[in-house]
């Protein structure tokens, strides 16, 4: 299992590689929290969020990432895996980070969706 310090080093890294136009009026930067995060419409208790952008408040934009919900999803996967499934996740708060600046809210509407689908998939699942 990665520690917080050595995923810590991983989020580093991936967010070097972005652009730095990826990262304007991202004024709180990206920050790995250490807890792990259940979406607010979990059913099942299997619901964990990952990341989240942020666009108000005290800090500013910014991207939060969840360390505890990554151990709880993918504590068993080798480094190399676990840094591809953090750059995944990266990646998809940057889009919301980007269409946020442009006026934009694609990713968000599929995100909603998605949770569509998970409450009916755990609905026809109790229907049987």
């Amino acid at each position: 299992m990665v520690t917080i310090q050595q995923m810590e080093e991983m989020l580093n890294e991936l967010a070097a590689e972005f652009p730095q136009e990826f990262f304007r009026e991202l004024n709180g930067g990206i920050i790995l929290k250490p807890e792990e995060k259940l979406h607010e419409q979990n059913i099942a208790n299997d619901l964990y969020i990952l990341g989240t952008y942020h666009r108000g408040g005290n800090l500013g934009r910014y991207i939060a990432i969840y360390y505890g919900s990554f151990v709880k999803i993918y504590g068993n996967l080798a480094k190399d895996e676990l840094k591809k499934k953090l750059r995944d996740t990266l990646k998809h708060e940057f889009l919301h980070h980007l269409e946020f600046l442009a006026g934009e809210r694609g990713l968000e509407i599929e995100d909603a969706k998605n949770i569509e689908n998970y409450k009916r998939k755990y609905m026809k699942k109790q229907s049987k």
